[in-house]
């Protein structure tokens, strides 16, 4: 009896050793894992850092992002390699960096559609635009160009849609997919002056631009920097800026507004952001770095150039901007009826 006695207590007294030693280890462990994140924090960026586009190369976006990403590379001493990943009106990029590390090595730059227009268009989105993403900063803003193919005997907004309603659902309009700013900007103009169009959606900018440009489609909401050329080659005729005011780079052009669709304003903007929970210091050295490569004198001058207002800001701010953009994108998609599964 005794003898089972002072076995029990001496597997008792055993067992909260084993679990006062267990206990020690795993605190030495956390304060391992601890230190270790504290020192890669503290040490960032200490390899390359991967720059996402939600779009295929080619694109608007691209004339951006590259020579950020040079510029960039020089202020944080690593290489910023730019990844195209286009597909799904932008879903395809999206939920690859929602899904990636949070560990600053992974950063995207969204536009307008992926972060403010696909959450009202999508029945199923795979990623949240506010829950899974840490804000950076907000890049720029710009307008489109409405511009059509030589062909098409338009040669003012007003023609436009003039043939559009003569012709309901003959002309078709190109974007860079479903739910871009592009394609937002052309249910915007067809909801004003009630006209029917026949949209043609591609993976990418630079893909509508070439069947464009081969006149396999009539109309496209392009950006300034991707159409410039072809619009000074004759090329492309331009009927328009989307934006309210006329940008300082094309100061010439008319807006849609004036050119016939009175209250017509739609525009592209470019925001900057890292997975959901990236630690808060590599955010706020991100934003530093970007926003001093925004101010440098050659590089606004090269977005200004292309049309492209540099902003800059918090990621507070970006915050507070992707959430009032996505109740104002919900009433233009509401009212189109435009919807995708």
């Amino acid at each position: 009896m005794f003898r089972h006695a002072f076995i029990g207590l001496a597997e008792r007294r055993s067992c909260s050793a084993y679990r006062l030693l267990l206990t020690a280890y795993l605190l030495f462990a956390l304060a391992g894992w601890t230190n270790a994140a504290v020192a890669q924090t503290t040490g960032y960026p200490s390899k390359p850092i991967r720059l996402v586009l939600p779009y295929p190369p080619g694109g608007g976006s691209d004339t951006i992002a590259r020579p950020l990403a040079q510029r960039l590379s020089g202020e944080l001493g690593q290489q910023v390699v730019v990844d195209n990943r286009g597909g799904a009106g932008g879903n395809i990029g999206m939920e690859y960096v929602a899904r990636t590390a949070p560990d600053g090595y992974t950063i995207i730059m969204a536009l307008t559609a992926q972060l403010a227009v696909n959450v009202s268009l999508y029945k199923k989105l795979p990623y949240d635009p506010v829950r899974d993403y840490a804000p950076i900063t907000l890049l720029a803003t710009g307008p489109y160009l409405l511009v059509v193919h030589p062909s098409l005997p338009a040669t003012s907004v007003k023609a436009l849609v003039a043939l559009a309603r003569a012709r309901p659902g003959e002309i078709t309009y190109a974007s860079s997919g479903n739910g871009s700013g592009g394609h937002l900007a052309a249910e915007l103009l067809k909801t004003m002056t009630g006209t029917k169009m026949l949209h043609i959606p591609y993976k990418g900018g630079g893909p509508a631009l070439v069947d464009v440009l081969a006149g396999q489609v009539q109309v496209l909401f392009a950006t300034y920097a991707s159409s410039r050329g072809h619009i000074q080659a004759g090329r492309l005729r331009v009927l328009g800026v989307s934006t309210a005011k006329r940008p300082a780079a094309i100061p010439d052009m008319p807006t849609i507004a004036e050119a016939g669709v009175p209250g017509y304003d739609s525009g592209v903007w470019y925001g900057m952001l890292a997975p959901a929970g990236t630690p808060r210091d590599i955010i706020e050295k991100l934003n530093r770095e970007i926003v001093r490569v925004l101010k440098q004198p050659d590089f606004h001058k090269l977005l200004v150039d292309q049309a492209i207002d540099p902003i800059g800001g918090t990621p507070e701010q970006l915050g507070d901007f992707i959430r009032s953009e996505i109740a104002k994108w919900a009433k233009v998609v509401k009212a189109s009826g435009a919807k995708l599964d």
